[in-house]
């Protein structure tokens, strides 16, 4: 062959260390953030509190938070907690809408993992030392795989992306268009699915068993696979495995577990009666949560993120919206070593602080945009859910996430991130910001009922219905019917199981 040169466009995916951590300080929650910043004070000279008295009255600097990215520069970002914006309560809302410049930054995803090494550590209380999360279970799992590093990069995106419970719950796809920015190129957008569910099955291949599932029919599967592939079992158990794996393979599965339902589970799988029982036994002794043993056993009051006030009295009620005080971290960087930095001579040494210096910068200014972010979103959640605070679940609105994406100009995988572990306070409580999210379903009328309005009315029906003949779910989707809102039996079962409430068969009196 005749050696010669050529040239070859392709398209390859660029993540930036500063990207990567932006996006894993949004999902943490506010005791998780509490412990990054604490292991950023100690490994970075840079850093430091702000222990003025005055900083929390002080608004963010937006030339400040421009000039963070700026090495060379002298001003250093400081952050401070956010002014009072309020919305008109009665329906003339005054929305700020003067947020950070760089929020769209937020529309293209990354492996959060990357923003630091697996080995490092990551526990930042040092009473908490001993305890190892799901995330950095898995991450040290993950570091015995040779991978190559797109493959590497993938699975920590994965892994951060699991629940407390050890599920992943944004499908592949959309993982995958969080880190395409044309969804034009299908070609791309194929390989970066079929990376992903490679990486997939090295993550449920993982301890503990059942990690990464999607749904609680597949982290069972995962658990009795993984059980039967154990050596030295006997015939008996394998065969109960084999049977539970065949009955979790049918659509209704579970719920016919939920309700003991044999004949049917018999019609569709042809096993007998003794050989159902047996599956059943072994699937009850199933983790349906993987997650929960690596949970944080501490149960701290929750710190909301952001406070909701109402403001003013009668026509002119008003909805304040601000950063909790107390949630707010008084950080910036350390002018006089800067200073020093900067009018000293170079050198590797000098090199390596500088590069210290620039990454104190870029955590001061993501802190900042993390919450400008997850300020941003709750003002376009009071605004949706008005209704909420003047009447409580019963005048939730319709609202998905994709809905206030699409309004903020940001990427779905942003707004999950933003109302994960993530409150509010308001004068109702205190919610998750995930709460004020509900599916939509049709009404008689052609309008549309929130799933969450919808869960607060069966919990009423039931609450007042007769203890001795009490509401089966078939009636209760009669009663709903006759007030206009189309919710089949099946839904009606599936909300007022979320709502921990009994089948009629245990609200029995007597």
């Amino acid at each position: 062959m005749k050696p010669g040169l050529s040239l070859r466009t392709s398209q390859q995916l660029t993540l930036t260390p500063q990207l990567q951590q932006a996006i894993r300080l949004l999902q943490l929650s506010t005791l998780e953030l509490s412990g990054e910043i604490e292991q950023m004070l100690q490994d970075n000279p840079f850093l430091e509190l702000d222990d003025d008295e005055s900083a929390g009255a002080r608004a963010p600097d937006p030339d400040a938070a421009a000039t963070a990215g700026n090495e060379g520069g002298d001003a250093e970002p400081e952050f401070a907690a956010s002014s009072i914006l309020p919305h008109d309560f009665e329906g003339e809302a005054v929305i700020d809408t003067d947020f950070a410049p760089d929020d769209r930054e937020w529309d293209a995803a990354a492996p959060a993992g990357n923003a630091r090494q697996p080995d490092d550590e990551l526990d930042p209380g040092a009473g908490e030392s001993a305890h190892e999360s799901l995330s950095q279970h898995l991450q040290r799992q993950a570091l015995g795989l040779r991978l190559a590093p797109e493959d590497v990069a993938t699975l920590h995106l994965l892994i951060e992306s699991l629940n407390d419970d050890g599920y992943l719950e944004d499908s592949i796809a959309q993982l995958a268009a969080t880190l395409t920015d044309d969804s034009d190129e299908l070609d791309a957008l194929d390989q970066l699915v079929h990376r992903f569910n490679f990486c997939l099955r090295l993550l449920q291949a993982m301890d503990p068993p059942g990690v990464g599932a999607r749904n609680l029919g597949e982290c069972l599967a995962l658990q009795l696979q993984r059980r039967r592939e154990q050596p030295g079992l006997d015939a008996p158990l394998l065969a109960s495995i084999g049977h539970a794996l065949a009955l979790l393979a049918q659509p209704d599965a579970l719920d016919w577990l939920a309700r003991r339902d044999l004949r049917r589970m018999a019609q569709a799988t042809g096993l007998a009666e003794g050989q159902l029982q047996a599956a059943q036994a072994l699937i009850a002794r199933l983790e349906p949560k993987p997650g929960r043993a690596f949970a944080r056993l501490d149960a701290g009051t929750i710190v909301p993120d952001v406070i909701v006030a109402v403001q003013g009295t009668g026509s002119r009620q008003r909805l304040g919206v601000q950063v909790n005080p107390d949630a707010l971290p008084r950080l910036r960087v350390h002018e006089l070593y800067a200073r020093i930095l900067n009018e000293s001579s170079g050198g590797e040494r000098h090199a390596g602080l500088a590069q210290q210096l620039q990454e104190a910068r870029w955590f001061v200014r993501n802190i900042q945009q993390r919450f400008d972010t997850i300020l941003r979103v709750t003002r376009a959640i009071v605004e949706h859910q008005r209704g909420f605070f003047a009447h409580g679940d019963l005048a939730m609105r319709p609202l998905v996430q994709r809905e206030l994406a699409e309004e903020l100009g940001v990427h779905e995988s942003t707004i999950s991130r933003a109302t994960t572990a993530k409150y509010m306070a308001t004068p109702r409580g205190t919610f998750e910001l995930k709460y004020f999210f509900g599916s939509a379903l049709a009404t008689q009328a052609g309008g549309n009922a929130s799933s969450t309005a919808v869960r607060a009315l069966i919990r009423e029906l039931i609450a007042a219905e007769d203890a001795a003949q009490p509401l089966s779910d078939g009636r209760i989707a009669d009663l709903l019917k006759a007030q206009g809102i189309d919710c089949a039996r099946r839904t009606v079962a599936k909300y007022r199981e979320g709502l921990r409430i009994a089948p009629v068969a245990l609200r029995k009196a007597g």
